[in-house]
């Protein structure tokens, strides 16, 4: 065990895991934040894809110990009113339909739009590659990060 210090979702906490902990587990079990899921547990499906210093990782498979002094975003730290522009986009083109996946992809595209203002189909296809939907939302999903964008330009929130 080892006591690791981390940010999450702008709060500063410490833990004390095994630094070869997979991040999902210490965000999930000794956090409560269960907003990022468990999929495959082999970092194909996204599921548990969160922020870590602005880029896009698959918790399931980061070892705490590569957060260490880090910043960590999680779904919960994108907003607590669903005001965030990736969360406004979402609800107005009704993209969840099991839902599971879309913390995942919720996060994979707030990445992008902090890389790429207003990306291409090609862009976002590219960026989300990795995150499956096994309802085969793909389509809506796409709507919603061009609509987040918009809205993130109209000044809807922060990135």
């Amino acid at each position: 065990m080892a006591d690791v210090s981390l940010t999450v979702n702008g709060k500063a906490v410490r833990v004390d895991v095994d630094p070869r902990t997979p991040l999902l587990w210490v965000l999930r079990e000794q956090l409560g934040l269960t907003g990022t899921k468990y999929g495959c547990g082999i970092a194909q499906c996204g599921a548990c894809t969160v922020s870590l210093d602005g880029d896009a990782v698959r918790a399931c498979v980061t070892p705490v110990s590569r957060a260490a002094d880090r910043r960590v975003v999680t779904v919960e730290g994108l907003s607590s009113d669903r005001s965030h522009p990736v969360q406004r986009a979402w609800l107005e083109e009704q993209v969840p339909q099991c839902g599971y996946c879309q913390s995942g992809q919720i996060m994979a595209t707030c990445v992008l739009l902090t890389k790429v203002r207003r990306p291409t189909d090609e862009q976002i296809d590219q960026a989300l590659a990795g995150n499956l939907c096994r309802c085969g939302t793909y389509h809506r999903i796409r709507k919603a990060v061009h609509r987040a964008a918009e809205l993130t330009e109209e000044g809807g929130g922060p990135r």
